[in-house]
C-alpha cells in the first residue's frame, strides 16, 4: 500500500474570510469531490464560471488542500484497522523527532498524532489481517526508536468514520 502523507503547504485564511456560499461549496466537495463544476454550481445555485472562481479562491486561500479518491480498505487488502498507543522512554525533542521520522515510514500508517495523557502518540495503521499486523509489529513497530511501550487495539467494527470536517453555517 502506498503511503501519502498530507502536509498543508500554506496556512489557510480565517474561517471568517468565507461566506455561506463558500461553506456550502466546501460541504458539497467534502461529500463528493468528483462533482463536475457544472453539477456543483447547480447544487450551490451559482453560474458555473462563478462557482469555478470560488473553488479556485478556496484553493488559493488554503481551505482546499487537495482532492483524493477514498478507497475501500477491504477491496485493496487493508481491511484490518489497528489503533496503537505509544509511550516513549524519554520526553526530549530528539526522541520525539527520531520517533516521528521512523513512524512516517511504517507500512500502512495512516495517521500518527502526538497526544496528551497516558500515551505520547496514537497511530492508526491499516493491514490486511491480524497475521499481517503481527508481522508488521514484529518487523517494524518493535524497532521504533525510543519506544518504551506499544499498546495495540484492533478495531472490531467501524461505527463512525468520515473525512467531512464540521463547518459553521
Amino acid at each position: 500500500m502506498s503511503t501519502t502523507k498530507v502536509r498543508s503547504k500554506r496556512v489557510p485564511a480565517e474561517p471568517a474570510d468565507i461566506d455561506r456560499t463558500d461553506r456550502t461549496i466546501l460541504r458539497q466537495l467534502q461529500r463528493d469531490a468528483s462533482l463536475s463544476n457544472v453539477a456543483l454550481a447547480a447544487k450551490v445555485h451559482l453560474s458555473p464560471p462563478a462557482c469555478l472562481r470560488r473553488v479556485e479562491r478556496l484553493k488559493r486561500l488554503g481551505f482546499i488542500d487537495g482532492v483524493v479518491a477514498r478507497l475501500n480498505p477491504q477491496a485493496v487488502g487493508a481491511g484490518m484497522l489497528v489503533m496503537i498507543g505509544v509511550v516513549l522512554d524519554r520526553s526530549t525533542p530528539e526522541s520525539f523527532a527520531a520517533f516521528e521520522k521512523a513512524a512516517a515510514r511504517i507500512s500502512g500508517c495512516m495517521e500518527c498524532h502526538v497526544v496528551t495523557g497516558e500515551f505520547d502518540y496514537f497511530m492508526l495503521i491499516r493491514t490486511q489481517d491480524s497475521e499481517s499486523f503481527n508481522r508488521l509489529h514484529a518487523e517494524q513497530l518493535l524497532y521504533l526508536p525510543g519506544v518504551r511501550q506499544v499498546r495495540s487495539f484492533m478495531v472490531l467494527r467501524n461505527v463512525v468514520s468520515t473525512t467531512e470536517l464540521p463547518l459553521a453555517v
